[in-house]
């Protein structure tokens, strides 16, 4: 089969499932990932046979597109805040507005005198695959950074995308909510905790829902700020002076989860919006 064929039978394949710009970058990962193609080969080596032994790989990632399984499981790996991340069914699939939390907090420790010229430390609680400190600790260089998880196999993930991009970060294994206390004491606190109400699950498409790591995503209608809670109790216990506390949280429950913070006693609360105007990010200090 040639390329040309084969990207026919592609979007044939796929044309009642996705938009056809989706089935597009599909393509693009799957013949750069396995065949080491460019876009510009799909049309210069158009009528170039495909291998047996590709074409049977290639197959096989179509059905699980098919199946609606996210490309980037498929492919093992992901960008993030221009950095390679390995991803599994352990691990959510790091998304756009979680990039936006990291640059916030990048502005907020390059132009916060109370961070600068000196070593701080931070914390990222409910890591996944490491984007957030991973990509904190490239860009800080005078940041000592912890991640803490409950999944041992997420923090499989996170310390290998930790060697693959070259940083240190100590990982430590750790329910959340079952922590009395930290350990330590930290400049930043940072969590993207589960957030997405069980009665928000009709919002989410399919390829998330069937495939992505429930216990990092979901959280009981009747207690949906289970996690902000707790980790803003901790938080008031071991953020240093002036301390930042950063969330992502769920866009529906902005003004829910800035009253939580200011009812603990946080103070100079700033709930920002995302690129696509949902409230997104909070941060307080103590």
């Amino acid at each position: 089969m040639t390329l040309k064929e084969y990207r026919t039978l592609f979007n044939t394949s796929l044309s009642e499932l996705y938009p056809k710009t989706e089935i597009d970058t599909f393509l693009i990962l799957l013949i750069e990932e396995y065949l080491g193609l460019t876009r510009v080969d799909l049309v210069i080596k158009a009528d170039s046979k495909i291998e047996d032994s590709k074409l049977l790989i290639l197959n096989k990632a179509l059905e699980r597109l098919q199946k609606e399984e996210p490309i980037q499981y498929i492919i093992g790996h992901t960008e993030f805040f221009g950095h390679p991340f390995f991803v599994n069914q352990n691990t959510l699939i790091p998304r756009p507005e979680t990039e936006e939390l990291v640059a916030w907090i990048i502005d907020e420790v390059r132009n916060n005198s109370n961070y600068t010229n000196k070593q701080i430390s931070i914390l990222d609680i409910g890591t996944g695959s490491g984007c957030i400190p991973i990509s904190l600790a490239k860009e800080l260089n005078n940041a000592s950074i912890s991640a803490i998880d409950v999944s041992e196999k997420a923090l499989e993930i996170a310390k290998k995308n930790a060697i693959e991009n070259q940083v240190n970060i100590n990982f430590i294994t750790k329910d959340i909510l079952q922590t009395i206390d930290l350990n330590m004491q930290f400049d930043i606190i940072i969590s993207n905790p589960p957030y997405v109400r069980n009665l928000e699950k009709a919002e989410i498409n399919n390829n998330v829902l069937e495939n992505e790591p429930h216990l990092a995503l979901f959280v009981e209608d009747n207690n949906a700020l289970i996690f902000y809670d707790k980790i803003a109790d901790l938080a008031k216990n071991h953020l240093n002076k002036n301390g930042c506390l950063f969330f992502e949280i769920n866009q529906y429950l902005g003004k829910e989860t800035s009253t939580l913070l200011k009812n603990k006693a946080f103070k100079n609360i700033e709930l920002k919006q995302d690129i696509f105007k949902n409230d997104r990010m909070l941060k307080a200090t103590l």
